[in-house]
């Protein structure tokens, strides 16, 4: 166990190969700088997230901010594209892990979107393992031996590297300054930052950049574009150096956009439509309205209603300021087993990249190095320059056009589906995965999320499936046993005993059939990974 003090900055954790590389007094003396100065705003801006919850739930609804409409109104651009960011029409996802750092690298995409949040289980053996690993790809060291014998190493062209911190509202336990957890977001921010961005000064690796997730204010963006001026002091490199893209995944950021991209005018490298976890943020902002009941999730699409109007509106916005408006994730994966099977599931992700790609986007995501060709096919296609954004869709969409749900039906198998994926994915989180395939598809924990939030708003407000049964707790503790039948049977008993099933099973009834909704899973779970 590791444990060190430097100047109130408290670090504690099993040890982790390459660790002091990485935690250096230097290195620790900026993360304790960062939470010094930057803490008390975090925790102001957290207070008003409950807040404006509070004001939800007593009937007020979202809408466009009259403070600032002369930002909207205004005739203003972002920062000039660096050369190197123009193009960005297929970006890769995934976390941090060694192998798939240069998988992704090597896969043909524009971008790899490095992930300290959503698809990386938050172990202090992740997180430092993939601080290691990313020091390694910007100096483009960085190897792989397979148990196998297969050596993996960095193709002559790669992708730009872009790291997603945590959001806002995640904290790293094992980093304490002044006896408080620091931010998550400064933690996983600052040791990239720190030890990666002089080389770009030096001119010997790319520029520094970031996706930003999970934003519900301007006032948030306006909080990392504090953060980023100030590291750039501290470092003495110039404003404007970090580049950051920030994602569009709550409905309240969705009021905002305009306001975000002026607050990050200096540093942004546009929006992205993080469609999961927006539609979590849908259900989650709205859990005690019954009007905005969502049916099965895979009806929830798209190209209708409050999703469509999301998109039209992003894709304005991003153009009128003149930067990147970027598509959503295909979470599908080859299906090398069923030819069939995997012909249907690639044909969704045609059709899905077709519809961004006309739709006005500059650029979308995938979750598996298979589909880069396909997405990239299309793009090709419809899109023959860097990016398109000198197109503007004119797009007039309104606050009834955002919060217009899609209207469906809920059916046993969706419940069913539902409590099946919640239950697979936190039992993989919990044992150190946080991207985990399920029936054909990457599941992260913005879908864990949908499937949580779905179950716990139905039985809130007695929803009924199609054939006329209510959802009640003791209905979802029927269908939970049976589907935690089917997995651990699957899984057998050797994996049953030395994993992390029965932990999983207990937390995710309990977060189903609370009165009290959890804001995140992963915050009720970080107590249980090491």
């Amino acid at each position: 166990m590791l444990r060190t003090m430097h100047e109130t900055a408290q670090i504690s954790g099993p040890n982790v190969a390459g660790q002091e590389e990485i935690l250096t007094p230097e290195a620790l003396r900026f993360l304790a700088e960062l939470a010094r100065r930057f803490e008390p705003r975090r925790k102001e801006l957290l207070a008003r997230r409950e807040q404006r919850q509070a004001e939800l739930d007593a009937g007020k609804l979202p809408d466009f901010l009259p403070e600032t409409a002369d930002i909207r109104r205004s005739d203003w651009k972002v920062a000039p594209i660096p050369p190197e960011l123009a193009d960005r029409r297929v970006e890769i996802t995934g976390p941090v892990d060694r192998k798939m750092i240069i998988n992704a690298m090597n896969s043909g995409a524009n971008v790899f979107m490095a992930d300290f949040e959503d698809s990386n289980s938050p172990t202090w053996e992740n997180n430092i393992g993939g601080q290691v690993n990313l020091r390694d790809a910007i100096r483009r060291t960085i190897t792989f031996e397979s148990p196998e014998g297969k050596q993996y190493k960095l193709n002559e062209e790669v992708a730009l590297i872009f790291v997603r911190p945590r959001g806002w509202h995640l904290i790293e336990r094992h980093c304490q300054v002044d006896d408080e957890p620091i931010s998550g977001s400064l933690f996983d921010f600052g040791l990239y930052f720190f030890h990666n961005a002089p080389l770009f000064k030096a001119g010997t690796a790319q520029r520094p950049c970031f996706y930003l997730p999970k934003m519900e204010s301007y006032l948030e963006a306006r909080l990392w574009n504090d953060v980023f001026h100030f590291a750039q002091d501290y470092l003495h490199i110039a404003h404007g150096t970090i580049r950051a893209t920030v994602l569009i995944e709550t409905i309240l950021a969705a009021f905002e956009m305009d306001e975000i991209l002026f607050w990050l005018r200096d540093h942004s490298a546009g929006l992205n439509c993080g469609r999961w976890d927006y539609i979590f943020s849908y259900i989650k902002k709205f859990r005690n309205n019954p009007a905005f009941l969502l049916p099965d999730r895979a009806q929830v699409t798209m190209d209708k209603d409050f999703l469509a109007a999301y998109v039209q509106l992003l894709i304005e916005t991003c153009h009128r300021r003149g930067i990147h408006a970027m598509g959503g994730m295909a979470a599908q994966i080859p299906i090398k087993s069923d030819p069939a099977a995997n012909e249907a599931a690639l044909e969704k992700v045609r059709q899905d990249k077709l519809r961004e790609v006309t739709a006005g986007h500059d650029g979308t995501w995938v979750a598996h190095p298979g589909l880069v060709g396909i997405a990239k096919a299309i793009f090709d296609a419809h899109m023959p320059t860097p990016n398109q954004i000198d197109k503007l869709p004119g797009a007039s969409v309104t606050q009834a056009d955002l919060l217009r749900p899609t209207k469906g039906t809920i059916t046993e198998a969706g419940l069913r589906l539902n409590l099946n994926v919640g239950i697979r994915y936190l039992e993989a989180w919990l044992v150190g995965n946080g991207c985990v395939p399920i029936n054909n598809l990457m599941e992260d924990a913005a879908t864990a999320e949908i499937c949580r939030s779905q179950i716990w708003q139905w039985r809130k407000h007695g929803a009924k499936l199609d054939d006329g049964r209510s959802i009640t707790a003791d209905l979802i503790r029927e269908f939970m046993a049976d589907e935690f039948h089917k997995i651990t049977g699957a899984a057998g008993p050797e994996k049953y005993y030395t994993r992390r099933f029965a932990t999983a099973g207990e937390l995710f009834e309990e977060m189903l059939t609370d009165d009290e909704f959890q804001e995140f899973l992963t915050l009720r779970a970080y107590d249980f990974v090491d």
